[in-house]
């Protein structure tokens, strides 16, 4: 059975240092260079993450306003219709953008009821409201509403079909 023998520990002379760990700066030199970097490529992710956002926000706005301009092409066709529907009394659907419509109470006509029903019905979109213009066998539907989403100013949108009631 041999043994194995422990080497001696080596003492270095006087004035010399040990060998440096790798990596380790020596006196004198620079350091948190890599820290700088770091913080660098922070900030140039945060600006790019708020651009994103701002990208994000943007295409909702956009987003909004085409469900509204959507839902106005759907009331003016349904107010077509419901003209095509009545149309021996098409031309007591007029309304006027700034009228009221008639109410819709006992002794009221179909066309009094569609106009109630549909301003009613335009109210699902920000100061909705609009407006009907029967002349002969044309008609031109008008859906007014406020696209401004939060501005300071109104922007005033509008849907405008004009269409043809019969042959």
């Amino acid at each position: 059975m041999t043994m194995a023998l422990a080497r001696p520990m080596q003492r270095l002379p006087l004035g010399r240092t040990a060998p440096q760990r790798a990596g380790a700066r020596a006196p004198g030199q620079q350091g948190g260079v890599s820290l700088v970097e770091v913080l660098v490529a922070v900030v140039v992710l945060s600006l790019g993450l708020l651009g994103l956002a701002g990208l994000q926000a943007s295409g909702m706005r956009v987003g909004q306003s085409s469900v509204y301009r959507s839902q106005a092409a759907q009331f003016a066709y349904d107010m077509v219709d419901r003209i095509r529907v009545n149309l021996a009394n098409a031309n007591d659907y007029n309304l006027a953008l700034t009228a009221s419509a008639p109410p819709c109470a006992t002794g009221a006509t179909i066309a009094d009821c569609d106009l109630a029903d549909w301003r009613t019905r335009l109210r699902v979109m920000p100061a909705g409201t609009g407006s009907v213009l029967v002349a002969g066998s044309q008609v031109t539907v008008t859906v007014q509403w406020d696209d401004s989403r939060g501005a300071a100013t109104p922007l005033l949108a509008q849907f405008q079909l004009t269409a043809q009631l019969a042959n």
